[in-house]
């Protein structure tokens, strides 16, 4: 039987304090519905940022707790009452920050809406998260990871690539016969690109980088379907005929210019699926969405089954998600390269032996 370290290093958020806080804290013990993993990889997400630098959160936040929603770890420790049939020690598993409460009394899960239940843990987002060295959740948040995805692929599919597949399949319910045009190539974005290419619909894409454009290129997005760096979205459409043809615009973006040009290039009785976020206040046209009939439709995250199905998605080859690797240690560099727009795809942070001793 391993022994394990009573203490260990985890990047924490102090209330008050914009920056990051490596500090020294007990490892944690798991309830009897609970699973204790060492931690293997990490993703650094844009939200990090917001965490970070915006004090007024919802009621479950703790003064301080530690950072990471994005996890994949390997189990160590399984609380008393978890089936030895569902979890065994040794397995590696992706970690759903938010699988919600699970109460047959809770208003959000009884409505199959546990990605917003507010009773259930929080890993990162309020409580303690993943960038650290072990953590606890619930045992209803792992999710075994299939053979060929890495621990850096598994982490960031808990959000980068869930958030797009809930999105676009749940909330979009984006159809294979449909014409789609996708704002933002980044880190949810591109892999939003992937999934409704895989679904078979007709993505048009537009992006700020030429690099992220010529990787729609190659994942094999015509070149006709493709909006020139520099190109108004507007006059590309009428340019193409394709004025009236839009079911659905993915903005993974959310500025005023790409929720803007959204309404405008929508097709009547089309569908507007919100998921970015840049500006956090946007103006809709109410004439536009009255006259067009117009739906506006909201997402956040995802659910164990999306994680469930997204994994075996990666697996098959399906998904690629643009991750690279860092040490725990970049974690303040990496939030900075976030916010400056420096970092394409997402950073996975990994943990050498040192930090699990």
């Amino acid at each position: 039987m391993t022994v394990l370290p009573t203490s260990m290093y985890a990047w924490r958020k102090h209330r008050g304090n914009p920056e990051p806080v490596w500090e020294e804290v007990p490892i944690p013990a798991p309830g009897p519905t609970e699973i204790l993993v060492k931690m293997l990889a990490s993703g650094v997400c844009r939200s990090d940022h917001s965490l970070l630098t915006i004090e007024k959160q919802a009621s479950w936040f703790q003064n301080e707790y530690t950072l990471g929603h994005e996890g994949c770890g390997q189990v160590v420790e399984i609380g008393n009452a978890v089936s030895a049939s569902v979890l065994q020690v040794g397995d590696i598993v992706a970690l759903h920050a938010v699988c919600g409460c699970g109460s047959s009394n809770c208003s959000e899960c009884t409505r199959d809406l546990s990605q917003i239940c507010e009773k259930g843990r929080h890993s990162g987002i309020g409580q303690d998260g993943f960038h650290t060295s072990y953590a606890v959740v619930d045992a209803r948040a792992a999710v075994l990871v299939p053979q060929g995805v890495t621990p850096a692929e598994a982490a960031v599919a808990t959000d980068a690539v869930t958030t797009a597949y809930h999105a676009i399949t749940r909330r979009g319910e984006v159809k294979k016969t449909e014409v789609c045009f996708l704002f933002g190539l980044g880190g949810l974005g591109f892999n939003a690109l992937q999934i409704v290419h895989h679904i078979g619909a007709r993505v048009i894409v537009s992006d700020i980088k030429q690099d992220c454009l010529d990787d729609a290129l190659a994942l094999g997005i015509p070149r006709a379907d493709i909006v020139p760096l520099g190109r108004s979205p507007r006059e590309f459409i009428i340019e193409n005929n394709l004025d009236g043809k839009i079911d659905t615009v993915l903005d993974f973006v959310g500025t005023h210019q790409t929720f803007d040009d959204a309404q405008y290039i929508v097709r009547r009785g089309g569908k507007l699926l919100c998921i970015g976020s840049l500006d956090t206040e946007n103006t809709i046209h109410m004439k536009i969405g009255t006259r067009k009939r117009l739906s506006y439709i909201f997402s956040y995250g995802g659910q164990v089954p999306d994680l469930k199905a997204v994994l075996n998605l990666i697996a098959e080859g399906v998904i690629k998600p643009q991750v690279k690797t860092r040490q725990m240690e970049a974690f303040p560099a990496v939030v900075k390269e976030l916010e400056q727009g420096k970092i394409k795809g997402r950073i996975a942070l990994t943990y050498s032996q040192l930090q699990h001793m």
